[in-house]
């Protein structure tokens, strides 16, 4: 039973949180409408869809991971029950950051919009500020030595926690 709430709570989370930051909110700035490639290239097109393709999956492989292996959220008003350190974990610590902030990228580059990488930006930042006030000590809290250990062994994104 537990599992099959966290799947729930987890969906609801995922429309809720990524699902405005790297959803509605970049269609509300930008209207996905296109404009002339920045500095008439194409290829940022090209490499802009290619962020949303890698960013997408990444988030909602996390996702589930958390609802599945960490028996939780990750809202923090639901965490996780264990450390998630299996999948993507094994290898970077924040992958859900990693992927919202690749999506609005991605869409930046995709319909040529400024506005959206100054939005990108300020998530990079408001991301970066979340995990090291508030993320990384509330998880040495929680699981102490086995945090520590796991954050020794993993790097972090160098993009969001600045190791």
């Amino acid at each position: 039973m537990r599992r099959a709430v966290s799947l729930a709570a987890t969906f609801i989370f995922l429309v809720l949180a990524p699902g405005i930051v790297a959803g509605y909110i970049p269609w509300r700035m930008s209207g996905w409408r296109f404009h002339p490639p920045f500095w008439g290239w194409t290829g940022f097109r090209y490499a802009g869809a290619a962020l949303i393709a890698a960013g997408l999956p990444v988030l909602l492989e996390s996702f589930v991971r958390f609802a599945w292996k960490g028996l939780g959220t990750p809202a923090p008003v639901m965490p996780t029950r264990h450390l998630v350190v299996s999948g993507l974990y094994r290898h970077v610590r924040n992958p859900m950051y990693v992927a919202v902030l690749a999506m609005i990228a991605g869409q930046a580059l995709l319909f040529s919009q400024l506005n959206l990488l100054l939005y990108a930006a300020g998530f990079w930042i408001a991301a970066h500020l979340f995990v090291i006030f508030y993320e990384e000590p509330t998880l040495h809290h929680k699981y102490g030595a086995e945090y520590d250990a796991y954050r020794e062994k993993v790097p972090g994104s160098g993009v969001i926690d600045g190791r």
